[in-house]
């Protein structure tokens, strides 16, 4: 019998990484930002597997790089969704802090989670077995898919390869350092010789990358502040890359109304918002993650450049209700 085929997608921002399990049953991981949904779905026509045969997607979470071809996919093909049950109530009540869009003023465009994980749950694709591992700390809800018998792991934002996710202690918890290192400590106890994360290549050697992001974790669990300017670089580096860059005069106006913003400088770094605006953009600059190009400050990642209508587009979990009466 044909063994399943696991294709990596390693993808520029805004979208996630995406992995396809080419099978009796295919199932994507991920969909990438909504931008890029027409790119979503040529890789997978490219991989070999015609969108109408395509059996599940899973998600690991419901950041918007990762959910955002949902509704291209759903909507189009038919096909069903599944994400951690925590996920999936949020986002099927349309929930206003659904996908931390609204927080994070990230458009992501309405769809339904079909089927409702939970830990040890098991998705087959026909020829392969994938273990849902509960591993919150990036988000309440994530979730990494583990396949044993190729000793495979799809870690999502959990970590990454010399990185980990940002840490969300507004939406997710002030604990969301303590659980991502027990997230961490539950994935080095199996056997893994490939690792496939939310951003990046893929992990050549994933346990000694599980050991080096816990030992970032630790150090950061004494040191707050750090887990603050990592976030708040990450978050507004997403951001000039979804708005393809601000102009210097429509910054200030920009962050001040973000809700990241907002908790960030008042609660983290105990510091008035109008305060905080040129600390952030210093910072942005001095560490190289954003540079300004004529008046604009445009992120220094590698990325594709959404067309000017996703530039602009703002629709929320609170819209989807009426999201038909919006497009």
């Amino acid at each position: 019998m044909e063994k399943s085929n696991i294709i990596f997608f390693e993808r520029k921002f805004p979208s996630a990484n995406m992995v396809l399990i080419q099978d009796q049953r295919p199932i994507l991981i991920d969909t990438g930002f909504g931008s890029d949904a027409k790119k979503t779905e040529q890789l997978i026509k490219d991989a070999g597997v015609s969108l109408e045969a395509l059996h599940l997607i899973v998600n690991t979470h419901y950041h918007s790089d990762h959910v955002g071809g949902n509704f291209h996919l759903q909507q189009n093909y038919g096909v069903p969704i599944a994400a951690h049950k925590w996920d999936a109530h949020l986002i099927n009540t349309g929930d206003a802090e659904a996908c931390s869009a609204e927080w994070l003023d990230q458009p992501v465009e309405p769809y339904r989670v079909d089927t409702k994980l939970a830990h040890n749950d098991e998705i087959n694709s026909g020829n392969s077995t994938l273990k849902v591992l509960h591993t919150p700390g990036h988000t309440l809800g994530h979730i990494s898919l583990y396949e044993p018998e190729k000793e495979l792991l799809i870690c999502g934002d959990l970590f990454h390869n010399n990185d980990i996710g940002w840490l969300n202690i507004f939406r997710e918890g002030v604990n969301a350092i303590q659980r991502s290192i027990e997230s961490l400590d539950d994935l080095s106890t199996l056997r893994i010789q490939k690792a496939y994360p939310g951003h990046g290549p893929q992990i050549e050697n994933p346990l000694a990358a599980i050991d080096a992001a816990r030992k970032r974790l630790e150090k950061w669990s004494t040191m707050p502040e750090k887990i603050a300017w990592h976030a708040c670089k990450r978050i507004f580096a997403f951001t000039l890359i979804m708005k393809n860059g601000l102009v210097r005069q429509e910054i200030d106006r920009y962050l001040l109304k973000c809700g990241w913003f907002q908790d960030f400088a008042r609660s983290a770094f105990q510091m008035q918002p109008e305060d905080f605006v040129h600390i952030l953009l210093d910072e942005m600059v001095r560490s190289g993650a954003a540079s300004w190009h004529n008046d604009h400050l445009i992120a220094t990642a590698p990325s594709n450049a959404p067309q000017k209508s996703w530039t602009e587009k703002s629709i929320k979990p609170r819209d989807w209700n009426t999201y038909e009466l919006l497009t």
